[in-house]
């Protein structure tokens, strides 16, 4: 004999249920629409492939868009199947305290005023200001070696990625004078 529920309530009730059972889908579905999107635009790029010999632009594109499908689609699967993540636990986390929202609007502040600073003022003053604010949000107070290991920081990624990498980064006033 089934058994039918009377009210709609008790059915919606249900359907809560199962969708807090199986939350995880969320982030399947986040996946797929990235794999697409990434997919997408790695298929619709411009690239005349004489230039560039048989592994271009479009291949790690390609690879993360696949990556992001399949990694979908076997989640999606073990979860309809029952899978259930676990609960997030650490060594030295009191998962009962609070979330510590001054540290994190100190990030997203520095974050965003580095974002903001790169173009007039040029990655390497920006990033050396957001590697300083990085750490000093995060609770270092050393002020005689902090600003120091920014610098040096900011500098040698810029190095890295303007010089040996060829992704051109805004340099700013200072490199203009040095």
């Amino acid at each position: 004999m089934t058994t039918q529920t009377d009210s709609p309530s008790a059915e919606t009730a249900e359907r809560r249920s199962w969708l807090r059972e199986h939350s995880e889908l969320g982030v399947c579905a986040l996946l797929l629409a990235l794999g697409v999107l990434v997919l997408t635009d790695a298929l619709t790029m411009d690239v005349d492939i004489a230039q560039r010999g048989p592994v271009g632009p479009r291949t790690v594109p390609i690879v993360v868009g696949i990556g992001l499908l399949v990694i979908a689609a076997l989640l999606a699967v073990d979860v309809l199947r029952g899978g259930r993540g676990q609960a997030e636990t650490g060594e030295d986390i009191d998962l009962s305290e609070p979330a510590d929202w001054r540290t994190v609007s100190l990030l997203a502040g520095v974050f965003l005023g580095a974002a903001g600073l790169i173009e007039p003022l040029g990655f390497p003053a920006a990033g050396a200001l957001l590697f300083w604010g990085a750490a000093f949000a995060l609770g270092s107070r050393r002020i005689d070696r902090d600003p120091l290991i920014a610098a040096v920081l900011s500098l040698v990624t810029y190095a890295v990625f303007n010089n040996l990498l060829g992704v051109p980064l805004p340099g700013g006033p200072l490199m203009e004078a040095l």
